[in-house]
């Protein structure tokens, strides 16, 4: 799908102002900014009308190429938030024009925070005083505005170093977070608050103050939220899981039992492998849900390979925003920073309901039929490996969508169950241990989770902390990778001669991680190879 750059800001050109004028004056722009409590001015109705601009293009984004530069809206928008005053437009703007009903909201907050330069502490603080979270629930703030401010607490609490962070977690700021920590709040709200509080609590500082907050009565909020994991109803299904996240992760109870062993695995055979996924996915402890609040595009591959036949798997969409849900072989890469995931190369293919788009080699056609996907939709992957004529099928509520045979010119074998899912998305998945919803009719098909063969390691899906506890304790041996640990380094990059890594991780580099120059070609041993993103 890509990510946004917007080429002309990085290379410190001018760009054209909201108002149509070419200028690089900052004194001029200022004068166009004015607080929310001036009345809805222009310049405030010309912010939120760029903000809404930029939700539209996104939701066509299947239409611009990987790497494209950033649409002019988003461009616009960037130009403002130069200043710090402009900046805070920008978040007000959002804050009041995007609305919660639509899928993309969230993410479109993400996208711009991201694009736009990151504000200084003063700018934070400022922020923070008219944000006014003082009141529990200011009679003059919507759910929707709720739920923004909670996004973008959540994501500032991520992208902001260190002294912001803490400045922006005020007395006022926690007790909002704390006080929406009820069931009586929008779940929405809920969902996002959690968030905020995983986001901020990454700093040691916060989290700090955060624990010592939550020994007055919140933990035992979240435990409460916990159970609502499984809920048939996504929202809550969402709060669920990421109560259990926090609990699992974050605000560890040594008298709380974690939740991996909790989960019956009896007669689970298939799952989402925690070895082959990008680096902040988030999986659940059966290993069949997963989520995404990092802001990039993380993947994840099932544990099964299939190599002939027809298999099927079903996903329940737990969100409704960008996700691409498909097969991939192991040769698909993830570039999550990047905003590859399944789709994005040749060898992968994926279905976006989000966007009605099929996805193959970076490149995406529209779906023959069916609306756009909704929370609580049932996804069908049906892979046909046979010739004459293999296909990939995919079905929406039992109803056939989109098809693509593209995959096949460029593997004929070994296909695993894969996704993507772009920032505050979740889903389900079904490789076969319960009934099918919607099995294709007519269609003979294995199931993936009756020819699969785990044992229990492989079935346990630590907390992650408890994984990156224990990858830390591992010793490597002197002469590994020092990208994948796994490997010998037995590779010189050339033309800066830097070493110690081993081929198959050569193989993914464009840049030297030394030096950062380009790689032109690799030595491993005798012979001389190019990198793959050279030939």
């Amino acid at each position: 799908m890509g990510a946004f750059q917007c080429k002309s800001c990085q290379n410190g050109e001018d760009v054209t102002n909201i108002f149509g004028q070419h200028s690089t004056d900052g004194g001029e722009r200022r004068r166009f900014i004015f607080g929310r409590h001036r009345g809805r001015s222009g310049s405030i109705k010309q912010t939120d009308s760029l903000v809404l601009q930029t939700l539209s293009v996104i939701k066509n984004l299947g239409l611009i190429d990987n790497g494209s530069e950033a649409p002019e809206a988003l461009r616009k928008l960037h130009w403002l938030a130069d200043d710090g005053d402009g900046w805070i437009q920008v978040v007000l703007s959002m804050i009041y024009v995007i609305p919660l009903d639509d899928p993309l909201s969230p993410a479109l907050i993400t996208v711009i925070l991201d694009d736009c330069p990151l504000p200084d502490k003063e700018t934070i603080l400022k922020l923070s005083q008219m944000l006014d979270l003082s009141n529990k629930t200011p009679k003059h703030k919507t759910v929707d505005q709720h739920r923004n401010i909670c996004v973008i607490l959540g994501i500032l609490a991520d992208k902001l170093p260190g002294p912001s962070s803490i400045a922006l977690l005020t007395k006022d700021t926690l007790t909002y977070l704390f006080n929406n920590m009820d069931l009586q709040v929008h779940p929405s709200i809920i969902l996002f608050s959690l968030i905020a509080l995983e986001k901020f609590a990454q700093i040691r500082e916060n989290r700090f103050t955060i624990e010592t907050f939550m020994k007055t009565g919140p933990l035992a909020m979240l435990s409460i939220f916990e159970r609502l994991t499984g809920s048939d109803q996504p929202l809550y299904a969402q709060v669920g899981f990421c109560a259990e996240w926090l609990l699992d992760n974050i605000f560890v109870d040594n008298q709380r039992t974690l939740s991996y062993f909790n989960v019956s695995m009896e007669g689970v055979n298939a799952i989402l492998n925690q070895e082959d996924a990008s680096e902040y996915l988030k999986l659940g402890p059966s290993g069949l849900e997963a989520r995404c609040d990092a802001c990039s595009f993380e993947s994840v591959r099932c544990t099964f390979q299939v190599d002939k036949g027809t298999w099927y798997y079903e996903v329940t969409i737990l969100t409704s925003g960008v996700m691409q849900i498909g097969w991939s072989t192991r040769n698909s890469k993830f570039f999550n920073h990047e905003g590859y995931g399944i789709g994005d190369d040749e060898f992968s293919v994926a279905y976006d309901g989000c966007r009605q788009l099929v996805w193959h080699g970076a490149r995406c056609t529209s779906c023959v039929s069916g609306r756009p996907w909704r929370e609580g939709d049932t996804i069908g992957c049906l892979l046909r490996i046979e010739t004459p004529s293999p296909t990939a099928t995919f079905y929406l509520n039992g109803q056939i969508v989109a098809s693509n045979d593209k995959i096949f010119q460029y593997a004929k074998s070994g296909f695993f169950a894969a996704a993507s899912f772009m920032t505050f998305q979740q889903s389900r998945f079904n490789f076969g241990n319960k009934p099918f919803k919607y099995p294709p009719k007519g269609v003979k098909f294995s199931v993936m989770n009756k020819h699969g063969l785990l044992d229990g390691t492989e079935k346990t899906i630590l907390p992650k902390r408890m994984r990156l506890e224990l990858l830390g304790r591992q010793t490597a041996d002197e002469d590994s990778c020092t990208i994948c640990f796994d490997h010998k380094a037995d590779v010189m990059l050339y033309p800066c001669k830097h070493e110690g890594y081993c081929k198959h991780c050569a193989q993914q580099l464009t840049l030297c991680p030394v030096c950062r120059q380009l790689i032109d070609r690799y030595q491993e041993s005798i012979q001389l190879y190019q990198p793959l993103q050279s030939l």
